[in-house]
């Protein structure tokens, strides 16, 4: 039953009630909820009132509706784990010191992965060009990569890099990928050791095509990083940016660590 004198609506504290369960770990990931007329039954309440109750739960990322089945809890369990150090294993797979290169994706078998990739030359935005020192209309490349793990969307990223450097080179050469030792062994080769990566990270929600490519839910948002790799004995040389890295909040963390020794 529903409290008609609460100053909440009716179908907020059918959400707040299935909520519990959820949030407690009695309806573990996977379990399905009661139907329709179920909830109408219980709650002593309109088919409205338990619809709008149930989108609440799936706006806020809680469940999953499918079509004709009914509405189950989600698996809220990430799934991928991202360590900063990453980019110290590529860095020194790129000066020969160790024989394997680090990876977002290197914990999965080879045949577990799939990487989509678009390569095209355009102009550089005055975000681009801010990023990679350039200026606005400078040829850059960019790269546009979808990472699949189990033939699920994980990762959507868009790196540039100066035409300049990479015109006529493996690096700009789509079918070379993916590249052992990922962007850091490609400047590499190409005479640019990478001595510093900066990153920032917010939160927002997927574009709608975001939201189609990496299949994401109602009501998850995504971790959105901008990546720059920076080149010269102090680090200020920028070669390579990222914009964005696109990662569905619900499926990973990101672990930084952060080195104090003088």
């Amino acid at each position: 039953m529903t409290d008609p004198l609460s100053d909440r609506p009716a179908y907020r504290q059918v959400a707040d009630r299935l909520r519990q369960p959820i949030d407690s770990g009695e309806w573990p990931a996977g379990h399905k909820l009661p139907s329709e007329s179920e909830l109408m039954e219980q709650f002593n309440v309109s088919r409205v009132t338990v619809r709008l109750a149930v989108g609440a739960l799936r706006a806020e990322g809680l469940i999953l509706t499918r079509q004709g089945r009914g509405s189950f809890v989600r698996d809220r369990e990430a799934t991928r784990r991202i360590s900063s150090t990453r980019y110290r294993q590529d860095a020194r797979y790129a000066a020969g010191r160790v024989a394997e290169p680090a990876s977002g994706f290197g914990h999965h078998a080879e045949d577990r992965f799939r990487l989509e990739r678009r390569f095209r030359e355009e102009r550089a935005s005055q975000q681009v060009a801010d990023l990679l020192g350039l200026q606005v209309g400078d040829p850059v490349l960019q790269r546009r990569y979808v990472y699949y793990v189990d033939e699920r969307p994980e990762q959507i990223c868009t790196s540039y890099l100066p035409m300049e450097l990479v015109k006529d080179t493996p690096v700009a050469d789509p079918t070379n990928e993916p590249w052992a030792g990922g962007t850091i062994a490609q400047l590499a080769s190409l005479g640019q050791k990478v001595t510093r990566v900066t990153e920032s990270v917010r939160a927002r929600m997927p574009t709608p095509e975001e939201s189609s490519t990496l299949r994401i839910s109602a009501g998850v948002p995504v971790l959105v990083v901008v990546r720059r790799m920076l080149t010269g004995p102090d680090g200020d040389q920028p070669v390579e940016a990222a914009v964005d890295m696109v990662l569905p909040a619900d499926r990973v963390v990101l672990d930084y660590v952060v080195d104090l020794a003088d």
